[in-house]
């Protein structure tokens, strides 16, 4: 029995290539003998103005609408009939377990901000799309197929992030000025104003006088249109009404009369509250007239990234210095307490312990100045492995002894072309990251592995194919948000709280891969953790070689009456603290970390005082270890040695009774004299 096609009226081009299609190979049969369901459903797709598509039976066949054509690109009109996964290979891949789930369940979905990369026009696209997904139920009461509308909104979003992005820049500006803005205000080299809606100024900063040689006194109270050049007095106003609506401006840029009669170019910022016009302008007048804006922007951003990774480290920078200082010093001390004492014996042995640690503080210094330094790339072969070994000291004293790394270097690892410095400027950075997703501590991995990408893997990572070394860095942190996911590598975008972060790192890091010939990856779950993947090609040529560096000889222990543990993970510190114990003839037991710290501790092992660093790797730090191991020995006495200040670890709160803190770099008498007093019969 057959049945009329009137169900394809009326349906545009769509309807009447349906109509002289020839069904006879397809799936889906002869129209004429379609159920009534199908039917259906084709009729109101076909009359939709919005994009549908109908996926029927086990093999998800394709009928679609007028609306559906722009997005099939050179799809159409051959997918008339096709199996879906057929027309659309990989970008069906990315959602078919969503339909698949619809068609088995008869439950149906939408999704909102998909990001789909589409093959169109010959390359890949990175494409957005809200779409749903309904069942459509046959004769005989099963989900016979899916009705699948949507629409892309690729352009929309696109023009939403910028927006989103100039008003985050602004409102961070608008925070950060705030919140320094006694400083800012009186160093800035930028001119800053807040005035009415009418022009008049309230107040200024200092920068007006070297900008455009105007005083407080010439400016106050005054009327900033006065100032304007002729041609921009409509333009401004306008751009004043703008403010007063609601707006605001990411760059707004007009000329004001210097004080010697000429003319600047001014690139303002402004917002505004419900009197006042808030304003931040830079002198762009040279750039504008050389032509150097775009160079000198890209320098600032890159040397912006650099320092604010020298900004991370501060923190432990200190600590490290003073540790080796206390090499140094308490080296030199022994030295001269044993020439007096006539044992020339022990003095070789103190030298090189003072050699050591100077040689490491000049090391840490020079690394330090190679991230702050300003300078463009300088690829050189490099064997990553030993860049990465070579930091891993650097990093754990940058992420905490709260945070364990692992290094994974893959054996015969590939030659990379690359500037060093700015790998390991990169490598900091992404460990950093890491280690502000795992407030509570956690574990970092960091890996390196050789890539063979072939056609189509190199497709689905928008790379070329080829050969490349990989350097990842994985954690077990919060895991990023997919509506965050999308935004990671936009300039200055940041989820962290003003002032703790510019937003600079990942853009940077990818910037960098990117002008090293690779790009960056980023795969994240949320609660999972995140793994940071930078891909650089594979050179072929010899790295070029490293510097030997020496290692330090760690003391022994003697045993003789009262017993001391020491804790340090500093092998010069540690050794001098050891040789001034057992002089004082006190039996030493010493660790390079808590875990074997508290495992002393927790054992049988006599004890009668502790001597702890409070920056300690080993899972948990001095405070910590001391405070498990006096669960089982409340009566054991400690002694805290620590490179940083005294309030910047243990507050204003008082301390628990027996225990005590030094600052390192120490004296031997002061240490001698507090070990003494403290071993003294209570």
């Amino acid at each position: 029995m057959t049945t009329s096609l009137s169900f394809m009226d009326n349906g545009g081009e769509m309807g009447a290539r349906m109509r002289a299609h020839d069904w006879s190979t397809s799936c889906l049969g002869d129209p004429h003998t379609w159920p009534q369901s199908l039917r259906s459903v084709v009729s109101a797709c076909l009359n939709s103005p919005i994009l549908g598509t109908i996926l029927w039976g086990p093999e998800m066949c394709m009928l679609y609408n007028d609306a559906y054509i722009p997005s099939m690109a050179d799809r159409h009109p051959a997918a008339l009939g096709k199996p879906v996964a057929e027309v659309w290979g990989s970008a069906w891949e990315q959602v078919a377990p969503q339909f698949h789930q619809a068609m088995a369940t008869g439950i149906g979905f939408s999704s909102s901000n998909v990001e789909l990369m589409i093959l169109r026009h010959g390359h890949l696209e990175q494409t957005i799309w809200n779409f749903s997904a309904a069942p459509i139920v046959g004769e005989d009461g099963k989900i016979a197929g899916l009705f699948n509308q949507g629409i892309e909104i690729t352009e929309q979003v696109r023009r939403e992030r910028a927006i989103h992005q100039a008003q985050q820049t602004l409102e961070r500006t608008v925070d950060e000025t705030t919140r320094d803005r006694n400083r800012l205000w009186e160093l800035s080299t930028d001119i800053m104003l807040r005035c009415g809606f009418d022009g008049r100024i309230k107040t200024v900063n200092p920068a007006w006088k070297d900008v455009l040689g105007w005083d407080n006194d010439d400016l106050v109270g005054a009327n900033l249109m006065e100032l304007l050049h002729p041609d921009d007095i409509d333009r401004t106003i306008a751009g004043v009404q703008e403010l007063a609506d609601g707006g605001y401006h990411t760059r707004f840029d007009n000329r004001y009369r210097h004080k010697d009669g000429s003319y600047r170019w001014i690139s303002w910022s402004t917002q505004a509250d419900a009197d006042s016009i808030y304003a931040v302008g830079r002198d762009f007048t040279s750039e504008r007239e050389n032509a150097e804006a775009l160079r000198s922007a890209e320098d600032a951003l890159r040397q912006a990234q650099k320092m604010e990774a020298v900004g991370q480290l501060t923190g432990g920078l200190a600590h490290d210095f003073n540790n080796l200082l206390a090499g140094v010093n308490g080296s030199l001390e022994l030295m001269k307490l044993r020439a007096a004492q006539g044992r020339f014996g022990d003095i070789a042995r103190y030298i090189e312990t003072a050699s050591d640690a100077a040689k490491r503080a000049a090391a840490l210094t020079h690394r330090l100045l190679a991230f702050s330094r300003q300078q463009t790339l300088d690829p050189k072969p490099t064997d990553v492995n030993r860049l990465v070994l070579g930091m891993e000291e650097l990093l754990r004293r940058t992420v905490g002894p709260a945070v364990a790394i692992e290094v994974i270097g893959a054996r015969d690892l590939w030659t990379a072309l690359v500037d060093a410095s700015q790998l390991e400027n990169s490598l900091l950075n992404l460990c950093i990251n890491a280690r502000d997703a795992m407030p509570g501590g956690g574990h970092i991995r960091i890996a390196t592995a050789n890539q063979q990408l072939s056609q189509r893997a190199a497709a689905a990572q928008q790379m070329p194919e080829g050969e490349y070394l990989s350097l990842s860095v994985t954690d077990s942190g919060t895991g990023i948000a997919p509506e965050v996911m999308s935004r990671v590598f936009e300039p200055f975008f940041t989820t962290k709280q003003p002032g703790e972060g510019t937003g600079l790192g990942l853009s940077m890091v990818y910037g960098f891969a990117k002008q090293s010939g690779g790009l960056v990856r980023i795969y994240s779950e949320v609660g999972r953790g995140t793994t940071v993947c930078i891909y650089l090609p594979r050179h072929h040529g010899v790295p070029e070689p490293a510097p030997a560096s020496a290692q330090p000889q760690l003391p022994t222990a003697h045993a003789n009456h009262a017993t001391v543990l020491v804790v340090d993970d500093e092998p010069s510190v540690r050794l001098l603290i050891v040789d001034i114990l057992q002089d004082m003839g006190y039996d030493v037991i010493e660790a390079a970390d808590s875990a074997a710290g508290l495992a002393l501790l927790q054992s049988d092992t006599h004890v009668d005082l502790l001597i702890s660093d409070v920056g300690l790797p080993g899972g948990m730090n001095g405070r910590q270890m001391a405070e498990a191991g006096r669960v089982n020995r409340p009566q054991l006495r400690v002694l805290f040695l620590t490179g940083y200040a005294q309030t910047a670890v243990f507050g204003g709160g008082q301390l628990d009774e027996g225990v005590e803190v030094m600052t390192k770099p120490f004296n031997i008498d002061a240490l001698c004299e507090r070990v003494t007093k403290m071993l003294a019969p209570r």
